[in-house]
């Protein structure tokens, strides 16, 4: 899971199709059952995670977890 920090993101959405899982979106276009993840991105990018500043290839496991279902329960904070 990535997050995005509000404040120093600068709403260029360059970002949106290169999410391979269509996971980010403008905070106008969340569907009312993800709001909830507007919160929690702002918790995560406040919480000390490092930002990604160059291009990197998925996790090897990106496949797996693409269509996961509950997968907020795996989130260690």
């Amino acid at each position: 899971m990535l997050v995005i920090d509000p404040d120093e993101c600068i709403d260029c959405a360059v970002c949106i199709p290169e999410c391979p899982v269509d996971a980010i979106r403008a905070e106008e276009d969340v569907p009312p059952d993800q709001e909830h993840m507007i919160k929690l991105n702002l918790e995560l990018s406040k919480a000390g995670w490092p930002s990604i500043t160059r291009a990197k290839g998925a996790l090897p496991d990106a496949e797996d977890w693409k269509d996961k279902s509950g997968k907020l329960a795996e989130l260690k904070r």
